[in-house]
């Protein structure tokens, strides 16, 4: 039994510091993702720009164009081009946040400020990385000591059970006896 509950308290340690230790590619992956979206929106932003300027109008004034419009459609049109414009701002101080931020820190700034749509894509394509980098190794780290602090807990919890187990069964055993004897 010794053997098989430290197999056991190994493989959760080890798991751990390999779970923890793909924060950092994760992190590279949404940053990845993150100037993949800013590239695009920078396209249409650029796009809707010449095509107002070409109506000798700016950014904002076309916008006005949009809100003042009859038609509903164009309304809503111009909203989707301010949440565009909003999405490319906080998208790029976000880029710029992650690209300011130490490798190790980064997978905490993007829990702390993660676009959800984003962060599920992330998750959803994700591929798992070999952690060569500093910060995979004290992600991998801080695994390991997750890990050992939940198997501590796990086999605290089972040794508890077990006592519990051993003393409940005595003292049946005990009163089984006394009746027998009787």
């Amino acid at each position: 039994m010794f053997l098989v509950r430290r197999v056991l308290v190994i493989l959760i340690i080890a798991s751990f510091g390999v779970l923890f230790s793909q924060a950092p590619e994760f992190a590279q992956q949404y940053r990845q993702r993150l100037a993949g979206a800013i590239d695009e929106l920078t396209t249409i932003i650029q796009v809707f720009d010449e095509q107002a300027n070409h109506a000798g109008l700016d950014r904002q004034a076309a916008l006005n164009v949009y809100a003042m419009s009859q038609e509903s459609f164009l309304r809503q049109q111009g909203d989707g081009m301010r949440r565009s414009f909003a999405r490319y701002q906080a998208f790029s101080e976000q880029l710029e946040d992650l690209s300011a931020a130490s490798p190790i820190l980064r997978p905490l700034m993007i829990i702390r400020q993660a676009d959800q749509r984003l962060l599920a894509n992330v998750w959803r394509d994700f591929v798992p990385a070999l952690p060569i980098s500093i910060a995979g190794g004290v992600w991998g780290g801080f695994g390991v000591f997750i890990g050992a602090v939940v198997a501590a807990l796990l086999g605290g919890a089972v040794g508890l059970a077990g006592r519990f187990n051993r003393s409940s069964g005595t003292k049946m055993s005990s009163r089984l006896r006394g009746r027998a004897l009787q």
